[in-house]
């Protein structure tokens, strides 16, 4: 979410009214979330002025760890060098830090072409969107899914309950830092999740959305003690049911 945000405020940058507009203080610390959106918090240091230039060799972007070749225009400016440093910019601040870490298995591999791409400098800001608006996709429809047997059948649903706090362990990446609460398609995906996991026995899918408009699903490693919840449904691994503890 934050490096979606970001790509689409770095988007508007590059295309603003006034032309391509670099922020030349690029540092987390100038950056708010509002309602899930990123904001600038301090404009002071943007400007609209690009390199000028007499040939190509004017035109070097140097950050500490590398550096990159631009080509200098017909009008003596050094081309796309506001929105190049931008996008270096949050691929050094933000994607390294954001990318890898939280995406199901099956879309890392598209977060890590995003990665180089834009590390490399290969990608401008219109390919990045549209990367991450692919990624995006793929991620709230669920495409990116893989054919599997189905084993939600494996597990018996009680809806209208829950089970008490308490049951739960940790996992990565979590919503809850103190248990396993992930975000899923739908509830095949989180028995997926709960099989390839040895502590999880159960599983709760709650109302809960993410701002992407998935559930949440909090897995547990009990599933013994269950209370009334009109908004959630439990689903227990047959192999842990007990019909006559129920």
């Amino acid at each position: 979410q934050i490096c979606l945000s970001l790509v689409k405020l770095l988007f508007y940058l590059a295309h603003s009214p006034l032309g391509s507009i670099v922020l030349l203080d690029f540092q987390p610390r100038q950056f708010v979330m509002v309602d899930g959106n990123l904001k600038v918090t301090d404009m002071d240091d943007a400007s609209t002025e690009e390199l000028s230039c007499k040939e190509d060799n004017d035109c070097t972007l140097e950050f500490p760890t590398k550096s990159f070749p631009l080509k200098c225009s017909a009008v003596g400016k050094c081309e796309g060098i506001n929105e190049k440093k931008n996008l270096f910019n949050a691929y050094r601040y933000f994607f390294t830090y954001l990318l890898p870490h939280s995406a199901p298995p099956a879309l890392r591999p598209l977060l890590s072409d995003i990665l180089n791409a834009t590390g490399d400098l290969r990608y401008g800001i219109n390919e990045t969107v549209k990367a991450f608006e692919k990624v995006l996709h793929l991620y709230k429809s669920g495409l990116y899914l893989q054919e599997r047997p189905l084993i939600l059948k494996d597990y018996i649903s009680l809806k209208g309950f829950r089970t008490v706090e308490g049951e739960e362990y940790k996992c990565w990446p979590s919503y809850n830092h103190l248990g396993c609460l992930l975000s899923i398609h739908s509830a095949e995906e989180a028995a997926a999740i709960c099989n390839s996991q040895s502590q999880c026995q159960s599983f709760i899918v709650s109302q809960q959305r993410t701002w992407t408009g998935r559930p949440l699903a909090s897995f547990q490693s009990s599933w013994t003690d269950l209370i009334p919840d009109t908004n959630a449904v439990v689903y227990i691994k047959r192999s842990a049911f007990s019909g006559e503890r129920l």
